[in-house]
Parts: C-alpha cells; structure tokens; sequence
C-alpha cells in the first residue's frame, strides 16, 4: 500500500530483538498492524491479535503479504517488549519530522510544549508515582513530533530544555506553560 511506503521503510530500520527462527512475521508489517490495532482501539496483545485475526485478508491482499494466521498474543507482547524504545522513538521522531515538512505552508510554524500525567501508569504495590511525559505539538499540523519521559524526581523544566535542545526549533513559534517562566530557560 503505497501510502505506508515511508512507515514501513522507517519500521524497517528498528533492531529486530527476536531469534532468526522466531522471524515468522516480518517486524516492520508486524509493528504497524499492531500501531493500526491501538488507533482502532486495542488494549492489549490480546486485543492486537484479534484485530489482525478480523483483518488479516484484507491486511495481506493490500499490503502483498500471505499471512496463513495472526501471531501468538505471546508473540507479539515479546517482539514489542524486546524493542529498544530509544529506536523506536527515533524513528517515530523522523516519520513525525517528514510529515511535518511534507505539509508545507509558512516557514514560521507553532510549537507547543506540555506535559501531562499518563492515566493508570502509578504502581501502589512498588510505590511507582504516575508516568508523566512532555510533549512537543506542531499545531499547525496537528502533530506530535517528540515526547520525553519526566524524571520521577524532577518536573517539566529539565524535560523542557533537553526536548528544545533535540528539537529543530530555530524560527518557530514555541509555547510553554507558566511554570517555565524561569531566568535559565
């Protein structure tokens, strides 16, 4: 399907952390049925291997492929537990990098930065305070770019300027909240 051309190629460039003989499926198509899964709506492995059970026919006749099954629940939790996050989220960064540049319209766009708490991520048992990530938002193209986690000992500031400093900002727009109406930054 040539408008996942790009995707996939990108896909491709992600460490494979299965064993030679556990290549059954290969990652990248694996990687995007199960991203196509969790926009429709699955929560689980369980839930990605049931949509790609309803959908594999259509699923192999657009993409070419001859998947006789969908992969084990097992199978998938592996492969994408066993992904190096630091890849996936590089990869992640230049797809959002293109689609932002392909939009064209105005050099100057607007970026907005804010952080928020991921629902149901705190651990009672371990003592594990909820997740929070910062999130750099293109607005003109309604498009994440890039996403980091916050420290559980720090708050949104530090996560601020290592976000800016990885980012191609130079003659953007940016938007923060009040809390970075600091001197430093």
């Amino acid at each position: 399907m040539g408008s996942f051309d790009h995707l996939l190629a990108l896909l491709g460039e992600i460490p494979d952390p299965r064993r030679a003989q556990g290549k059954l499926y290969k990652l990248p198509y694996l990687l995007l049925f199960s991203i196509l899964a969790v926009v429709t709506g699955s929560t689980s492995y369980r839930g990605i291997r049931t949509f790609l059970d309803v959908h594999r026919r259509r699923l192999n006749a657009a993409f070419g492929l001859s998947w006789k099954k969908a992969p084990a629940h097992t199978a998938i939790r592996y492969t994408l537990q066993g992904l190096d996050p630091a890849a996936v989220e590089a990869v992640f960064r230049r797809h959002a990098a293109g689609l932002n540049a392909a939009r064209g319209g105005p050099q100057q766009r607007r970026i907005a930065l804010d952080g928020k708490t991921l629902r149901h991520s705190f651990d009672n048992f371990k003592d594990r305070k909820a997740a929070q990530v910062l999130s750099a938002f293109a607005v003109d193209a309604a498009l994440v770019l890039a996403h980091v986690e916050i420290d559980d000992k720090s708050n949104e500031i530090p996560a601020a300027q290592k976000l800016l400093g990885e980012l191609d900002i130079a003659g953007h727009i940016v938007t923060l909240d009040a809390l970075h109406c600091q001197k430093n930054i």
